[in-house]
């Protein structure tokens, strides 16, 4: 009997406890994707892609007329080549439609490392922002609102999203307020 009676009563105070925890949960949210396009840091990012993605595109279609020029050419004289001569060209335009592709893959590669490396120091940066938000404000928990543009958080009240905080945390002055 007095076993039972101990056990139900650090049952209440473990309960107890655990209630009294949860009371002091406090969960906030953060977009994101609206901080980094309230980002100075995101332009310049978007500057450099554009540029490397010019660059890339402008030799695919050096490539791309090169290969436009020799295909029109083999078409102007086949009928009247050597078969040796013609297989050389045929082979020829196979090897640069395949330079083209490799060209295609690479630049997409190129594209998305570049995406990566500069991408990463503006999300350290937003993450620091955000836990040392999260801190200064006594969240427990911040979410992303939103994750490869699907909602994680399908509600909130707008009081716990912490984006305009962050923002302003990292001397941002935000232009809109978050949604």
């Amino acid at each position: 009997m007095k076993q039972k009676f101990v056990l139900a009563l650090m049952t209440c105070f473990l309960m107890a406890g655990v209630t009294l925890q949860a009371q002091n949960v406090k969960i906030g949210y953060a977009d994101v994707d609206y901080i980094l396009s309230e980002m100075p840091e995101t332009k310049q990012v978007e500057s450099e892609l554009q540029s490397l993605n010019t660059q890339l595109q402008n030799q695919l279609q050096a490539k791309y007329q090169e290969y436009q020029q020799k295909l029109q050419a083999y078409q102007q004289g086949a009928s009247t080549m050597v078969d040796a001569i013609r297989q050389e060209k045929e082979t020829e335009l196979a090897q640069l439609e395949q330079r083209i592709q490799k060209l295609q893959q690479d630049a997409q590669s190129t594209i998305q490392k570049k995406t990566s490396d500069l991408m990463q120091p503006l999300y350290v940066k937003i993450g620091d922002s955000i836990e040392a938000v999260a801190k200064a404000n006594g969240y427990t928990y911040v979410l992303n609102g939103q994750v490869g543009g699907i909602d994680v958080v399908l509600y909130a009240d707008e009081q716990y999203d912490v984006s305009d905080l962050v923002l302003k945390n990292m001397g941002i002055t935000p232009s809109t307020p978050a949604e």
